[in-house]
């Protein structure tokens, strides 16, 4: 039985009116199961409908993405085996980001690296589990550092304005997922966007102008969301990248038709090109 907060995605989606960049990259998806192959974790927080790689493939096919970062589900836990799939399928168009726990073996970081994994998630939003510790956050770093990967930071409300100086102090590249899921009730002169914009200064922080339709306040209108967005490319325009959050887990009552949302990519930067190509190149895919 599927979590009523998660209805999959918009079945109808359209394709842009844009066309998008030759080797374009969606720097944030999912993939879940097929549960008969790939079972979800039996301590889940949230369970799902089904969303394989056959379904992102045809959904980058429609909206002209060659290229992606698939994002290791909370739902799937610490056990990796559907995406290294993806990862393998997609002959180095694709880079992945893992759960990494602080008792995750060196060799199984070195396996995951070598299939394509190039960073870790930290999530700090209850509805997918307790935060990590000071403690554990330092083992993983250590476990990620020699292999050069980034820190996917995952936050909400006023989590970015909390967790600045944990950024700061890392001591590798962070991605911040989804605008930080800031509360734009608040304004774009809030404490959580302050501190998005002073983070993005520092150099070594980068964000996703992901999950418009996350922090949107009156959604399906995503116009104040996509005010952040340009605030934010304005700041860093060569450190923004963008993703269409397929399939929208954990969502409350709108989904967006993922179509609707390459759309808004025009409205965020007049250089797609960056934002799509160059951006996700230098973050996902250089390699040291």
């Amino acid at each position: 039985m599927t979590d009523p907060r998660n209805p999959g995605p918009d079945p109808n989606p359209h394709a842009p009116a844009i066309p998008l960049p030759a080797n374009a990259c969606d720097a944030h998806c999912h993939i879940f199961g097929p549960t008969a192959k790939f079972p979800y974790a039996p301590d889940r927080t949230f369970t799902p409908p089904e969303a394989p790689k056959e379904h992102l493939q045809a959904l980058h096919r429609l909206l002209g993405f060659e290229r992606a970062v698939i994002v290791q589900s909370a739902c799937h836990g610490t056990d990796h085996s559907a995406l290294l799939d993806a990862l393998e399928t997609g002959g180095g168009r694709y880079r992945g980001v893992a759960l990494i726990r602080p008792t995750t073996p060196k060799a199984e970081v070195e396996r995951l690296h070598e299939a394509g994994v190039r960073g870790a998630r930290l999530h700090f939003t209850p509805h997918l589990g307790p935060a990590p510790s000071q403690e554990e956050i330092d083992a993983i770093v250590a476990l990620i550092r020699p292999y050069g990967w980034h820190i996917a930071l995952h936050v909400a409300g006023d989590g970015i304005a909390e967790h600045a100086d944990l950024v700061r102090s890392l001591g590798v590249r962070v991605v911040i997922d989804h605008m930080a899921r800031v509360d734009l009730r608040q304004g774009l002169d809030s404490a959580a966007v302050r501190s998005l914009l002073r983070l993005l200064e520092t150099g070594s922080v980068w964000v996703k102008l992901s999950g418009a339709d996350r922090i949107a306040t009156a959604p399906p209108d995503m116009a104040d969301s996509v005010e952040l967005a340009r605030l934010l490319a304005a700041e860093a325009p060569e450190r923004v990248v963008w993703g269409t959050d397929f399939p929208h887990p954990n969502t409350h009552g709108f989904v967006p038709n993922d179509g609707d949302l390459a759309d808004l990519i025009a409205e965020i930067t007049p250089d797609p090109e960056a934002l799509l190509v160059t951006n996700p190149t230098r973050c996902f895919f250089a390699e040291d």
